[in-house]
């Protein structure tokens, strides 16, 4: 019977939930308080670096999806695979500084939240840069074994999808997430992570 390979099946169902860390940084309540200014820059600041790295993710996955919902040839599935863990580590690693620039939010405990999100952000970065080497580790001459070292990739995803983003949560809880959700740039940013993830 022609289909997908389930290893390639899983690693695309883990990969479409990594997509939900990107929502944390994307404002998804919204509320008419206006809050203060000086939160509101903060948030803009955010939201609009945040934006193109979203967008880079949602490119990494939509590429990861793509390649191993064909019958692919290992080599091409090592290779876009790779790229995409690249991108996405980047993206990640961009989205730490941004927050990291951005200084600490005019909030309560803003300056603990805003340093556990960009730790957060940091590691998310480290896991995909180690995900790429696993990928380019693996042996694409012989089916069995890439099979087999693309089932740990995919399991490494999962763990790394439900490992939650509780300082990013943190992070925009209250009055960010109100700033955050006024911005153009974060609506926009969550309504494309949404759609991936649906």
């Amino acid at each position: 019977m022609e289909g997908t390979n389930p290893v390639n099946k899983k690693l695309a169902a883990a990969l479409s939930g990594g997509a939900v860390l990107v929502l944390a940084l994307s404002g998804c309540s919204s509320s008419d308080d206006g809050g203060s200014d000086k939160l509101n820059s903060w948030a803009k600041q955010v939201c609009d670096a945040v934006q193109p790295q979203a967008k880079k993710i949602e490119a990494a996955n939509t590429a990861i999806q793509k390649e191993t919902s064909d019958n692919s040839a290992p080599s091409d599935v090592q290779k876009t695979d790779s790229q995409a863990f690249q991108d996405i580590s980047d993206a990640y690693k961009a989205m730490a500084s941004a927050v990291d620039k951005a200084g600490a939010p005019d909030v309560d405990n803003g300056k603990t939240k805003q340093m556990n999100a960009v730790k957060e952000l940091d590691d998310l970065s480290s896991a995909y840069a180690d995900l790429k080497k696993q990928t380019d580790e693996l042996d694409t001459k012989n089916q069995a074994k890439f099979a087999d070292g693309l089932k740990g990739v995919a399991t490494q995803l999962e763990k790394l999808s439900k490992s939650g983003s509780d300082a990013l949560n943190n992070l925009e809880e209250g009055d960010v997430g109100k700033a955050m959700a006024q911005q153009a740039s974060c609506k926009s940013a969550s309504a494309s992570a949404s759609a991936t993830n649906g």
